[in-house]
C-alpha cells in the first residue's frame, strides 16, 4: 500500500515504488467476507486511515476510510444514502438511444452501474423501444429507466418493452422552454397522475421529472402516483452540483443550462433532441444563473421534514399507503387559486 504519506516527501521521484510501499505482511486487512460493520470495526481497532478489502485469493476489492467512515457519521438524521447488497452506494448513469451508446452502457454495467436513464426528450421513439430491448437481452441484471413521457399510450409502448421505470414529464422544467417552441407536453401533475395509472398496473415505478422548487411539490408529485422526485434547479447552485462558481453583480453564482438550450447542444446534447444531424439547432431550453445555496446537506432534512410533514396531515406513514389513499379515492386534489 501506497499512501500521500509515504510518498509526500520523496524528492527522487525516480525512486521504485516497492521501496516506499507498506508490504502486505504489515498491513491490516479487511476481508470482503466480513459485514461493513464488521470491517468498520476493526477499522477503528487499528487506528489506520484506511483499510483495504481484499477477497479469498488477496485481490484487493474495495477500501474503507476513516474518513469517508466520518463522513457517514456526520450525515443529516433524515437517512443515509442508499446502499446496494455490498455496502455501495446505488449509482445511475444517464446513454442516449444510439449505436455507439450500447458500448457505453456495456462498459457501465461492467463496472456496476446500478440502473441506466435513457436521456430523451421524448422517450416514445422506435431508437429507444429498440435500446430497451437490447439492454434487457444483455444486461438483464441493469434496471433501465426509460423516458420522458406525458400520456398512457406513450408509457404503454416502453412498458411492454420492458422500461423498469419511467421518467415523467415534457416542457415542465424550470429552465425548459418546449412547451412554448414546439406546443408540446402536458401539465406536470396531470401527466404524472395519467402516467402513474398504467404504471401501476404493470408494478413499474415512475419519477416525476420537471416543476419541483419546493418541499410542497414533492409532495404533490409522490401524491399523485410518483414514486422519486427529480430536482434540477432546486439543486442547482448548490456546493455538489457541477459547474464553477463565480461572481455576478457581486453576487455568487454558478451557471445553470437547459439540456435543450443552445449551450448545451453545442457541448453534444443535441442527440437527446434528434437534431445532431441537422444544421438548424431550435432551442427548447435557456442559460442562466443560480445563486450559490450552499451545500445539499443542509437543504435535504429541512425537504424531507417537510415531505414527512405532508406525508403525515395526509395521514400516511409511508410512499406505499399514501399511493392505497389515491387508489381507493380516498386521497383527491383540488385546483388551488389565489
Amino acid at each position: 500500500l501506497v499512501t500521500t504519506r509515504d510518498a509526500e516527501l520523496v524528492r527522487d521521484r525516480s525512486t521504485p515504488l516497492a521501496d516506499i510501499m507498506t508490504p502486505v505482511s504489515d498491513l491490516v486487512l479487511g476481508s470482503s467476507t466480513k459485514s461493513l460493520q464488521e470491517n468498520e470495526r476493526l477499522l477503528l481497532e487499528s487506528k489506520h486511515g484506511k483499510l483495504p478489502i481484499v477477497d479469498q485469493q488477496g485481490n484487493l476489492v474495495a477500501l474503507l476510510t476513516r474518513a469517508s467512515y466520518k463522513d457517514q457519521l456526520n450525515r443529516p438524521p433524515s437517512g443515509l444514502p442508499s446502499f446496494d447488497t455490498e455496502g455501495r452506494i446505488l449509482c445511475g448513469a444517464a446513454i442516449g438511444t444510439r449505436d455507439a451508446d450500447r458500448l457505453r452502457a456495456e462498459a457501465l454495467a461492467l463496472v456496476g452501474v446500478d440502473a441506466l436513464i435513457l436521456d430523451s426528450s421524448q422517450g416514445d421513439s422506435i431508437y429507444q423501444l429498440e435500446m430497451i430491448k437490447f439492454l434487457k437481452h444483455n444486461l438483464p441484471k441493469v434496471d433501465v429507466i426509460a423516458g420522458n413521457v406525458v400520456t398512457q399510450n406513450q408509457a404503454r409502448r416502453l412498458l411492454e418493452a420492458g422500461a423498469d421505470g419511467l421518467r415523467v414529464g415534457m416542457g415542465s422544467g424550470s429552465i425548459c422552454t418546449t412547451q412554448e417552441v414546439c406546443a408540446v407536453g402536458r401539465g406536470q401533475a396531470t401527466a404524472v397522475y395519467k402516467v402513474g395509472q398504467i404504471a401501476k398496473d404493470f408494478g413499474v415505478p415512475i419519477l416525476a421529472d420537471g416543476g419541483i422548487q419546493n418541499s410542497g411539490h414533492i409532495v404533490k408529485a409522490l401524491s399523485l402516483g410518483a414514486s422519486v422526485a427529480m430536482c434540477g434547479s432546486m439543486f442547482s447552485g448548490s456546493t455538489e452540483a457541477p459547474g464553477q462558481y463565480f461572481f455576478q453583480d457581486g453576487v455568487r453564482v454558478k451557471k445553470y443550462r437547459g439540456m435543450g438550450s443552445l449551450d448545451a447542444m453545442k457541448k453534444g446534447s443535441d442527440s437527446r433532441y434528434l437534431s445532431e444531424s441537422g444544421h438548424l439547432k431550435v432551442a427548447q431550453g435557456v442559460s442562466g444563473t443560480v445563486r450559490d445555496k450552499g451545500s445539499v446537506k443542509i437543504m435535504i432534512p429541512y425537504l424531507a421534514h417537510g415531505v414527512k410533514q405532508g406525508f403525515q396531515d395526509l395521514g400516511a406513514n409511508s410512499l406505499s399507503k399514501v399511493h392505497d389513499l389515491l387508489a381507493t379515492g380516498e386521497l383527491t386534489m383540488e385546483v388551488r387559486t389565489g
